[in-house]
């Protein structure tokens, strides 16, 4: 078919036979914590940030857990020059051009879970792995702090991000966030894939 080749998959990394597709990454939901009760909330609010991002949510009256965690596959384009960050806290030199955000603050207010320890916790591992996909994809991708103090099972540590989502507040936050920018010449999309097990996000090129 024209504009395919062939597939090959090594780890969770991913050559799509579409050549359109800039990078691929994945990681499974069932692995973002060594004890499973932990894990639970971790995959929860990953869910829960992705049903914000594809507007099936936008405020915690709209949450059914049962529709958050079924599979799901959406994706958000962004134009020449259009960025996205993870919150709403954004740093001066982004808040001109972004076009696209989670639309969360991963608090209580917002329906999110806590381990005990953190409420939120499980978002820095979606943004990681868009960090990562980001950078494999040429795209310009910041993330000011790194998510160093803990590892993210199936993310390479340099890619960790930390994000930190304080409403009406753009100093800590601002620094606690995730910004992509599309610096090539053609329209990208962000592809996510929840099959009930893994995530995987990719990068296209649009053909238009």
């Amino acid at each position: 078919m024209s504009g395919e080749s062939s597939m090959a998959t090594n780890g969770n990394s991913y050559v799509s036979q579409n050549q359109n597709t800039l990078a691929e990454r994945s990681f499974s939901l069932e692995n973002r914590y060594e004890v499973k009760r932990v894990n639970d909330v971790f995959k929860d609010n990953i869910l829960l940030t992705l049903s914000y991002l594809k507007g099936d949510v936008k405020s915690k009256a709209d949450i059914d857990w049962g529709k958050v965690e079924e599979p799901k596959l959406f994706e958000f384009s962004l134009k020449p020059g259009d960025s996205f960050t993870f919150h709403d806290q954004i740093l001066p030199d982004y808040k001109n051009n972004v076009v696209k955000m989670t639309d969360a603050h991963f608090n209580y207010q917002d329906g999110f879970k806590s381990d005990g320890y953190l409420i939120g916790d499980g978002v820095c591992h979606l943004a990681s792995l868009m960090y990562w996909v980001a950078k494999e994809a040429g795209l310009e991708a910041n993330a000011p702090t790194n998510h160093n103090f803990a590892k993210i099972n199936e993310v390479p540590k340099e890619y960790g991000v930390s994000i930190y989502s304080l409403p009406g507040s753009s100093g800590v936050g601002s620094k606690q966030n995730l910004y992509i920018k599309n610096n090539l010449d053609k329209t990208i999309a962000f592809v996510f894939n929840y099959d009930g097990t893994n995530l995987s996000i990719k990068v296209d090129k649009e053909n238009i």
